[in-house]
């Protein structure tokens, strides 16, 4: 699997999933851009990257000119862009009796809304090198978890996003589709108001939400994505692919985010 010439954008790469499909895009010779609001952290991703340095555009996906610009950037240092990987979200625990209008705002306005106008601003340079897009949504968009309300939601729309968009662009030959995580080790957390040695305690409670009996791994989500944006993956478009290690097949007591 080769993607040499290919230019990747990559959003939330600072961390997690977004930092792990970074640097295994950068392996296998992609053109890297990548965006995420902090600086620090994204040129560390960036010198994990090898020999590839990747194009670094700091940014607030909540922020509509800073979303431009990561387009406007980007075509501007490559020219082009082949594969658009919307990757950033975040996530707060509640459910309807808990979550505030507020909390609700935030998580649309990154997980949906920046993905609707991220990929409204890309679409004419993807038709122009008949690329492809790969949303990073949640086996939470295809089945409810406890107390994740909100989160849940915004997924459930990416995945409808995922389906409609490819529909709308399949005869341009630009594939959608989205890879569905189960729960990945990663810093998402970390700003859902839960101290270090809650989160810790709360991945080793919910190993057992899935079948296999652990969480996944970055790296898991990293290869899947490259896989559904490759040409192995070219007659596969519209797809939510559930990588999630058997959650969605456990039984509903077994899913509960306390």
């Amino acid at each position: 699997m080769s993607f040499a010439g290919k230019v990747v954008l990559i959003t939330g790469a600072s961390s997690g999933i977004g930092a792990e499909t970074a640097i295994h895009f950068a392996q296998l010779g992609a053109l890297l851009s990548i965006t995420g609001r902090n600086k620090h952290n994204l040129d560390k991703v960036a010198e994990q990257c090898g020999q590839s340095k990747p194009f670094i555009i700091t940014g607030d996906l909540a922020n509509e000119n800073d979303v431009k610009n990561i387009i406007d950037s980007t075509i501007k240092h490559y020219g082009k862009i082949d594969i658009l990987v919307n990757n950033a979200a975040i996530a707060e625990f509640g459910g309807i009796e808990t979550t505030s209008l507020e909390q609700y705002d935030n998580i649309f306005n990154v997980n949906v809304r920046s993905v609707f106008q991220l990929t409204t601003l890309a679409v004419p340079h993807l038709i122009k090198t008949k690329g492809n897009i790969v949303n990073v949504s949640s086996v939470a968009g295809l089945r409810p978890l406890k107390n994740n309300l909100p989160y849940c939601m915004s997924k459930a729309a990416l995945d409808q996003f995922t389906r409609c968009v490819a529909l709308e662009l399949a005869s341009r030959q630009v594939r959608v589709n989205s890879v569905n995580p189960g729960v990945i080790q990663t810093n998402i957390l970390r700003n859902s108001g839960l101290s270090q040695e809650q989160i810790k305690i709360r991945y080793e409670q919910i190993k057992g939400m899935h079948a296999l009996g652990r969480n996944g791994d970055s790296l898991e989500i990293a290869k899947t994505i490259a896989f559904l944006a490759s040409d192995d993956a070219s007659f596969m478009t519209g797809v939510t692919l559930l990588v999630d290690g058997g959650l969605h097949i456990m039984p509903p007591e077994n899913v509960a985010m306390h």
